[in-house]
């Protein structure tokens, strides 16, 4: 029985099973359009997260091209790109989720996971947002702001909203990050 037991616990600790979730994503967001909540430890742990809240109607908007640029030029090397609309800057995200996901298709073809429309700003933001405002010592201050963590969840990186994916210090923390390095925060 003991033997028994040492093998199953063998088995579950090399699969993972019982890996802790890094705090920084160990939350539970719903996809843009709904359905189910997705944890996003249990989706994009091991990966190199760029997490990004966006806005339909900003100067920044034509950032989604760059997003969809870095995610389709890094996804098979392990990066995720998040985004997650907010309306907390000058009305510039009023839409609801269908409108969204329309504008972000047809507009940018956006193939990156959207999630359900958030709070990003300091006072009113969400949890998930709290936590990487807390990491990195800034919440967004504008719409686009891009936070970026490693393999093992840790922040490593906070990019203003003037700084777009095309810049090279994003480029070089994401490269590095994918590489098992850190970034430039």
């Amino acid at each position: 029985m003991k033997r028994m037991i040492t093998g199953l616990l063998t088995l579950l600790l090399s699969q993972g099973a019982w890996a802790a979730c890094p705090p920084n994503l160990d939350f539970r967001v719903t996809p843009l359009g709904g359905g189910e909540p997705v944890h996003l430890c249990d989706a994009y742990a091991e990966r190199v997260v760029l997490i990004v809240n966006t806005a339909s109607k900003c100067a920044f908007t034509d950032q989604y091209a760059g997003l969809e640029a870095l995610h389709d030029r890094y996804k098979d090397a392990g990066l995720a790109v998040l985004g997650f609309p907010s309306n907390d800057f000058g009305n510039q995200e009023p839409g609801d989720a269908e409108e969204i996901k329309d504008f972000c298709r047809l507009t940018y073809s956006v193939e990156f996971p959207m999630f359900a429309k958030t709070h990003v700003r300091e006072g009113r933001a969400d949890p998930l947002y709290r936590r990487l405002a807390g990491a990195a010592g800034e919440y967004p201050e504008w719409n686009f702001h891009k936070y970026l963590l490693d393999r093992d969840g840790e922040l490593i990186a906070s990019f203003a909203s003037h700084i777009p994916p095309e810049h090279e210090r994003l480029q070089s923390a994401v490269k590095e990050a994918l590489a098992g390095g850190g970034g430039n925060p």
